[in-house]
């Protein structure tokens, strides 16, 4: 390791436990999406301190946040993105106070060479696990002219190159006629009925469509009492594929599925997105390569495969906006479940701190790397245009 990043890995032990403790207080203070203000001002104040430039309230997303700090001359542009929101009733179950933490950690350890040049950004986006600042945040410009997009994910296994299956959030409607269900039958148009026949349609669909493509529902309403017949009734499905253009078409076969369905009982039908769409996930593979090999002289020797993950992320947005990671590290010894109180637990323990550590110290490495090496910067971007 070279005496630049022997002072970087310097810096990172220096400021460990100002970082573990914002890991912590976010950790033990967990907030919903859109709702994180502890968290997003316990971020801000931590960067503010070590000289960032910060805006609160960006995009128009009350907890979202844009910190910056140039260097000593101009150069590329490396945005950390950092998330910190929670799930309903588990807290922190997914890590993301320690995602928070380690994009402030790495990108504050990058800021203290007096050689950097470019610009580092911090980038707060909420709400991942519900409807995904970060789509807001692309389509609003948050990313332009930055050079590479950068953040980690705890999970069980080490693996650098990752893809996500893009995702569409859909809400359909039923409208029928209410009457009596007894004295009135042949009055009203059974909303729930169409209901009902859109999901053996869709259990249907199921079986035509490849092993990769979700589609996945549950009644969010289906009537008020047994002996009125339901004049309206609502469903909400996650649809998933590996591809944006593939997602693009399922959508329309479950659309057709519904008109079909309402047709039947003679009801109408109506759709929307109850949430943002997640573009599959393009990890940049050349600067994927780069935090690897940080990983390797960080003693990191265990690499998993490409994989693909069964989610979907908002990151996958940002991907098509600028070349991207989303590595996952492994927390502790990578056996408890996401989305659950253990691992919540797990992001608060000894192996939480370790991981948040090794996190941002091979955030730092890998920032480094982009904003001195135009070598690798043209190969990231040369390899961004073609994918896109």
């Amino acid at each position: 390791m070279d005496a630049i990043k022997e002072f970087f890995r310097d810096q990172a032990q220096y400021l460990r436990k100002d970082v573990w403790e914002v890991a912590r207080q976010i950790g033990e203070h967990p907030e919903l999406g859109y709702k994180e203000y502890f968290a997003a001002e316990v971020l801000c104040c931590y960067l503010q301190k070590h000289g960032f430039e910060v805006k609160r309230g960006i995009s128009g997303v009350e907890t979202a946040f844009l910190a910056r700090f140039k260097g000593t001359r101009p150069g590329p542009r490396i945005a950390y993105l950092a998330e910190y929101d929670a799930l309903p009733g588990v807290g922190h179950g997914c890590g993301h106070n320690l995602i928070g933490a380690a994009s402030a950690g790495a990108a504050v350890i990058l800021s203290k060479s007096l050689e950097l040049a470019g610009e580092i950004l911090v980038i707060g986006s909420p709400a991942e696990e519900t409807s995904g600042a970060k789509v807001t945040l692309v389509e609003k410009g948050i990313f332009k002219d930055v050079d590479a997009a950068i953040m980690f994910h705890p999970g069980s296994q080490n693996v650098p190159v990752i893809s996500s299956l893009a995702l569409d959030a859909l809400e359909f409607t039923f409208h029928g006629r209410a009457a009596h269900s007894v004295a009135a039958t042949s009055f009203g148009i059974n909303a729930l009925d169409a209901l009902i026949n859109f999901f053996v349609g869709i259990n249907a669909l199921k079986k035509q469509i490849p092993q990769d493509m979700k589609v996945n529902g549950i009644i969010t309403e289906g009537g008020t009492a047994p002996n009125i017949i339901p004049e309206r009734a609502v469903a909400r499905f996650y649809i998933r594929a590996k591809k944006r253009k593939d997602l693009d078409e399922l959508r329309e076969q479950v659309i057709r599925c519904a008109e079909g369905a309402a047709t039947m009982v003679s009801a109408k039908m109506t759709w929307q997105k109850f949430e943002f769409s997640y573009d599959e996930m393009h990890t940049n593979l050349a600067l994927a390569e780069c935090f690897t090999k940080n990983l390797h002289e960080l003693g990191i020797q265990q690499i998993a495969p490409p994989q693909t993950a069964m989610g979907s992320v908002d990151m996958g947005n940002v991907s098509r906006a600028v070349p991207a990671i989303h590595p996952y590290l492994t927390l502790g010894m990578g056996t408890e479940i996401p989305h659950t109180r253990d691992f919540a637990q797990a992001a608060l323990s000894p192996d939480g701190e370790s991981l948040v550590m090794l996190a941002m110290l091979a955030l730092a490495l890998t920032g480094w790397d982009v904003v001195s090496d135009n070598k690798l910067l043209q190969q990231m971007k040369r390899e961004f245009l073609t994918v896109k």
